[in-house]
């Protein structure tokens, strides 16, 4: 295969594909298209990270690799009176990711192609969320967890969805060499939510 969901532009012809997805206790209305990561339906990791991530009213939310835009988009509904960026390096995802903001009448967010934080605000988030790209390797997804860091403000959180079979005991690894607290949220179906805590104080 030479290109994957995380090609910047990829080159698959398109195959749009609607469906409706409920995630916590709200209806949402996606279109995806090939070339994008889980274009038939929402991957049970991020169902998953949507269920338990904690995101309140005025939080300042970042989701990294948002593909076509469920996490992100959840986000914005819990963070109503704050704002949430969504940054992937997908042009077709993030393309989609805007059209499913404007159907589904979310206006707090700002969604932009970036590799990583390149072209980010410089600007501290309360949380930042992520389904990594396992498949750009370990490097890429532990670079994801060394450059969230100086982008959380104090006591704000990294959460990341990781199967365990790849990488998740790395993963829980290099966080605790990054943050004072990890704890390891959920642990379903081989898939395992870690939450990483910056605490200045410690």
């Amino acid at each position: 295969m030479s290109e994957h969901y995380y090609s910047n532009r990829p080159s698959v012809e398109h195959q749009e594909k609607e469906f409706v997805f409920e995630l916590r206790d709200q209806s949402l209305k996606f279109i995806t298209d090939a070339g994008v990561f889980s274009r038939d339906r929402i991957d049970y990791g991020s169902v998953l990270l949507i269920e338990e991530m904690q995101i309140q009213p005025k939080d300042e939310v970042l989701d990294m690799g948002c593909g076509y835009g469920p996490i992100g988009l959840v986000a914005a509904r819990l963070a109503s009176k704050g704002k949430v960026w969504m940054a992937d390096v997908n042009e077709r995802a993030v393309t989609l990711a805007q059209r499913n903001a404007e159907r589904n009448g979310i206006h707090n967010v700002e969604i932009m192609t970036s590799f990583l934080f390149e072209n980010l605000p410089d600007q501290k988030y309360d949380v930042i969320l992520t389904n990594p790209p396992i498949r750009a390797g370990k490097q890429t997804v532990h670079q994801i967890f060394e450059e969230a860091y100086p982008r959380l403000k104090d006591t704000g959180s990294l959460w990341i969805v990781i199967q365990k079979k790849q990488g998740g005991p790395s993963a829980m690894s290099k966080l605790q060499e990054i943050y004072q607290k990890v704890e390891k949220v959920v642990q379903d179906k081989g898939y395992w939510i870690i939450k990483a805590t910056r605490l200045d104080h410690l």
